[in-house]
C-alpha cells in the first residue's frame, strides 16, 4: 500500500514538472476530467492557458542572453549597422512564418513533444530519434552552455573593464552557474518556477532601461552609425550573421510543447504566434538601435559584453546595474533550459527511444533528477570550448537542419494524407519559403565555417550507431538486457527515483 501512494503521488507531481513551466494544470484526474484523485485515473491536460498565456510563454522562452550576446556576432559578418539591423528583421520574420508552418502542425498531431512528435508522424521512427539525438545532445546541452558563458561574461566584465575576462575563470563561474542551478531544479520545483518568475522579470526590466535610453539618443539626434558602409555582400557571411540572429529568437516553437494546453488553440495559437513574435522583433531591433546610438561598429565588435559596454558610456556611475540585471537574466534563462527539459525526455521515452531512468521521478524531492544531472553534464562538457560564436554556429546548424525537417512535415502530410483534419491551414507558400531560407543557413554556413558544420554534422551522424544499437535492434543477448536492467536499478537506488507504474527495485 505504501509503494501504490508513492507511486501515485509520483505519477501527479510527475504530470506537473512534465508541463515544463512547473505549474500544476496537469492533474491525475478520474476519467471525467475532474481532479478525483482516487488513484484509479490517467493523466490529462486540461485547457488553462489563455491568449495573454499563451503569449507570456512564446515572448519569455525566446528573449533570453541571445539579444545581449549575439549583436556582436551578427555585427562580426554583416560588417555594416543597417545591414545587421536588416538581419534582425528578417530574422524575426523567418520565425514567425515557422511559427505559423508549427500552429498548422500542433493543431493537427496533437501529441507531446511537439516538432519531435510531428517528425515520428511523418518519417517514423528513425529520422524522430535523430530530431530528439540533436535536441538532447547538442541544442540544449550546447545553449545552456551558451547562456552560462554569457553570464559569467557579464559577471565577470566590471572586474576586468579594460580587457576581455580570462577564458579560464569564465568557464568556472560558468560551471558554479550551471551547478547551483542543477542543485535548485534537483531540490524542489518550486523553488526552480519561483527562480524563472523572478529572473524573467529581471530581463525585461534590462531591456526596457536599454530600449528608453536608446530612444532618448535618438531624439538627440544620435545616429551617425546607421550607415551601409563596411557592408559585407558575401552569401557565406550573410548567411553566418543569421546563425546569431536567429540564435537570439529561439524559443518561439515552445508553445507547441503545451499546446494542449491551450484555451480555444485554434483561434488563440496564431494570435499569441503573431502578437509575440511582432513584440519580440520590435524590442530585439530597438534595442540593438539604441547600442548603435552610442557605440561605433569597432566599439560592438570589441566588446564581449556589449550592454556593459553601453551601460558605462550611457549611466556613468550607474553602469553596474545593467550587467547585474543581464547577469539576472542569463541565470533564469540556464534554469529555464534545466526546467524544461524533461518534457522531451518523457516524450521521448514514451516512444521508447530514451533511457527510462531520464523519465524517472525522486522519490522524496518528486523532481526529474536523472534529465535534470544528464543535462547539466553535457552543458558542462560544452564548456570545454570557451568562444560563445562557435558554439552558438553547433547550435545554428544542428537548430535549423532539424526545424527544416519538422517543416517539411507540412506539405508532405498535405500530399500523403490530404484528408487529415487541418483546424488551421497555413498558405502552402510560407513552408516554401521557410524550407528555401533554411536550406541557405544551413547549406552555405558548410562552406564558410566547415569546421564547426562538420563537428556539427558528426555529432548528427552519431545518432546512426546508437539508434541501430539501442533501439532498432530488437534481440539483443540476454547478457546485454540484463546489464542494462542492472544500469537501470543501480541508478535508481543512488539517484532514489521512481518511474510511472514502477515498483522499487528490489535490493
Amino acid at each position: 500500500m505504501e509503494t501504490e501512494s508513492l507511486n501515485r503521488k509520483n505519477s501527479s507531481r510527475k504530470s506537473s514538472i512534465v508541463n515544463g513551466n512547473g505549474d500544476a494544470s496537469a492533474k491525475l484526474t478520474n476519467g471525467d476530467g475532474d481532479g478525483g484523485g482516487d488513484g484509479g485515473g490517467e493523466v490529462t491536460l486540461k485547457a488553462k492557458m489563455s491568449l495573454l498565456n499563451g503569449c507570456t510563454v512564446i515572448v519569455g522562452s525566446i528573449i533570453g542572453s541571445g539579444i545581449f550576446v549575439s549583436p556582436t556576432g551578427v555585427l562580426k559578418y554583416t560588417g555594416s549597422v543597417n545591414l545587421a539591423l536588416i538581419v534582425w528583421v528578417i530574422s524575426g520574420l523567418f520565425s514567425m512564418v515557422g511559427a505559423y508552418c508549427y500552429a498548422e502542425l500542433g493543431t493537427m498531431i496533437t501529441k507531446s513533444g511537439a516538432d519531435y512528435a510531428y517528425i515520428m508522424e511523418t518519417f517514423g521512427p528513425f529520422m524522430a530519434f535523430i530530431r530528439l539525438w540533436i535536441e538532447c545532445m547538442i541544442v540544449r546541452p550546447c545553449s545552456q552552455a551558451i547562456v552560462a558563458l554569457t553570464f559569467s561574461t557579464y559577471v565577470l566584465k566590471p572586474f576586468f573593464p579594460e580587457c576581455t575576462p580570462p577564458e579560464d575563470s569564465a568557464r568556472l563561474l560558468a560551471v558554479c552557474c550551471i551547478l547551483v542551478l542543477t542543485l535548485i531544479n534537483c531540490w524542489d520545483v518550486k523553488w526552480a518556477t519561483a527562480v524563472q518568475d523572478i529572473f524573467t522579470y529581471a530581463k525585461l526590466l534590462a531591456l526596457f532601461i536599454i530600449i528608453a535610453t536608446g530612444v532618448y539618443q535618438l531624439s538627440l539626434g544620435n545616429t551617425q552609425y546607421f550607415t551601409f558602409e563596411n557592408t559585407d555582400t558575401k552569401v557565406t557571411s550573410i548567411a553566418l550573421s543569421f546563425y546569431s540572429g536567429l540564435f537570439a529568437y529561439n524559443g518561439w516553437n515552445y508553445l507547441n510543447f503545451i499546446i494542449e494546453e491551450l484555451k480555444d488553440p485554434v483561434k488563440n495559437l496564431p494570435r499569441a504566434i503573431a502578437i509575440s513574435c511582432t513584440l519580440v522583433t520590435i524590442v530585439y531591433v530597438m534595442a540593438n538601435v539604441s547600442f548603435y546610438t552610442i557605440l561605433s561598429p569597432d566599439e560592438v565588435l570589441g566588446s564581449s559584453a556589449v550592454a556593459v559596454t553601453y551601460a558605462e558610456r550611457a549611466f556613468g556611475m550607474l553602469a553596474w546595474t545593467i550587467p547585474v540585471f543581464v547577469a539576472l537574466s542569463t541565470f533564469g534563462a540556464v534554469n529555464g533550459i534545466l526546467l524544461t527539459s524533461s518534457r522531451l525526455f518523457y516524450a521521448g521515452a514514451n516512444n521508447g527511444q530514451m533511457p527510462e531512468i531520464l523519465t524517472m521521478i525522486q522519490i522524496q524531492r518528486f523532481t526529474p533528477t536523472p534529465a535534470v544531472l544528464a543535462m547539466a553534464l553535457l552543458s558542462m562538457l560544452y564548456l570545454t570550448v570557451s568562444d560563445i560564436f562557435a558554439l552558438i554556429n553547433y547550435v545554428g546548424f544542428a537548430t535549423w537542419l532539424s526545424i527544416g525537417v519538422a517543416v517539411l512535415c507540412l506539405p508532405w502530410l498535405r500530399w500523403a494524407q490530404p484528408n487529415l483534419p487541418r483546424p488551421i491551414r497555413v498558405p502552402m507558400v510560407f513552408p516554401i519559403v521557410y524550407l528555401i531560407a533554411t536550406i541557405f543557413v544551413t547549406v552555405v554556413p558548410m562552406y564558410a565555417s566547415p569546421v564547426e558544420t562538420g563537428y556539427g554534422i558528426l555529432m548528427i551522424l552519431s545518432s546512426i550507431p546508437v539508434y541501430l544499437v539501442f533501439i532498432a535492434w530488437k534481440n539483443k543477448p540476454i547478457w546485454f538486457q540484463k546489464a542494462m536492467v542492472s544500469l537501470t536499478r543501480f541508478l535508481q537506488k543512488m539517484l532514489m527515483v521512481l518511474g510511472k507504474q514502477t515498483k522499487p527495485a528490489q535490493v
